[in-house]
């Protein structure tokens, strides 16, 4: 508790108070402050409120009375070690801290004290002093007496957690733990119905708050309870534990990263592959200007050359076309770029001395075989491809 700010007076009187409780002289001892047996220690709890019982009698009373008109009281409550005043009764005039009262109305031989929302902090030992005088100012009788007060707190709410992950043939823990609680709270866990369990040693640590649940089963899903409590109260926290068949889930979330990331590196490695195989192949592919081309067979004599498959694969080619041996006569006509077919490039063939070609029909453009012959023309054959892509 909060000591009462006083004047340098009030200081001074309270000074001079616990000097006549300290040498009082025995002709004093005429007045004697009294407490209940067996109730110099008491306990209350916390946010309520205690009485710290006490009165006086003079000598020679067997009880205590209402004071004679003669009497002239001064009452104080301290709390000790901290030299802290809580209340003052001086001249008829009251003074104390908040929440803090006498029972009864002065004058009053009963000086009991009234605490009103107590906090833990207010534990302590309370010391009352009380001082009688006549109305000359003589002293009439001097005593004090202390009561021992412990403030118990109740039990916070606790918050319960689970520890590990809650698979079959598992381990986990399940922890409780109160913040406060004035004396130590103990701990009991128990499993709520339909499926209701009560835990004890040495699955239950009941001062820590911890149950081990051990080789978990389908069976064991439930809401488990943990209940904190010392000797004024109590408080509970719940938690839901759910026993599943499969991974957790961060095994199947590596699962499923490890399994993206394979597949990625499997793409990679396939791209990676596609792409040499086309670098190595670009090169024999590409067509060179001064490249030889690929020797072909004469034309056989006297006949036109069918190729295996049946088709006829000579065409007549405007390069191909050269002027006739011997000396040029007279109105000859000179040969001409004409083709009587589509012309396609292909290799000059040497030349056959001494063999002419059949007549065969007139070509499309209107031109014979013998009037090619006679314009010097030289067949040519072209090889032709294939069904299955070959040269033939």
């Amino acid at each position: 508790m909060i000591s009462l700010p006083g004047s340098p007076a009030t200081n001074l009187l309270q000074f001079l108070f616990l000097g006549l409780t300290t040498l009082a002289s025995p002709s004093r001892a005429q007045l004697e402050l009294h407490v209940p047996a067996g109730l110099t220690k008491l306990q209350a709890v916390e946010g309520a409120e205690v009485v710290l019982p006490a009165w006086y009698t003079l000598q020679g009373e067997v009880s205590s009375t209402k004071p004679k008109p003669w009497e002239v009281l001064t009452v104080m409550w301290f709390r000790k070690g901290m030299v802290n005043q809580v209340l003052s009764y001086i001249g008829g005039a009251t003074s104390s801290n908040s929440g803090v009262s006498l029972v009864y109305s002065m004058p009053s031989r009963n000086v009991s004290l009234r605490l009103q929302g107590l906090q833990e902090k207010d534990s302590g030992s309370y010391l009352c002093s009380v001082n009688v005088q006549d109305s000359q100012g003589t002293d009439r009788g001097h005593s004090t007496n202390t009561l021992e007060l412990n403030v118990l707190v109740p039990p916070a709410p606790p918050s319960c957690h689970l520890q590990g992950v809650p698979r079959v043939g598992t381990n986990v823990t399940l922890s409780c733990q109160s913040p406060r609680s004035k004396p130590t709270a103990q701990y009991q866990w128990v499993r709520s119905p339909p499926s209701s369990q009560v835990f004890f040693a040495p699955v239950l640590d009941a001062i820590h708050g911890s149950l081990s649940l051990k080789n978990l089963s389908t069976s064991m899903s439930g809401v488990y309870i943990c209940k904190a409590h010392n000797e004024v109260g109590s408080a509970q926290c719940n938690v839901t534990l759910e026993v599943s068949t499969g991974p957790g889930a961060t095994v199947v979330a590596g699962a499923v990263v490890g399994t993206l990331v394979g597949l990625g590196l499997l793409a990679g490695s396939v791209l990676l592959y596609h792409h040499r195989v086309k670098a190595l192949e670009e090169p024999a592919n590409d067509i060179k200007e001064d490249a030889v081309a690929p020797r072909t067979l004469p034309w056989p004599k006297g006949s036109d050359t069918i190729s295996k498959n049946g088709t006829l694969s000579s065409v007549t080619s405007a390069r191909a076309l050269r002027p006739p041996q011997g000396p040029s006569r007279p109105g000859a006509l000179t040969p001409t770029s004409s083709l009587s077919s589509q012309v396609l490039p292909s290799p000059r063939l040497p030349r056959m001395d001494g063999a002419h070609p059949q007549p065969i029909s007139p070509s499309p453009g209107g031109v014979s075989s013998s009037a090619l012959s006679r314009m010097g023309a030289v067949p040519v054959m072209v090889p032709a491809q294939s069904q299955a892509g070959s040269l033939v």
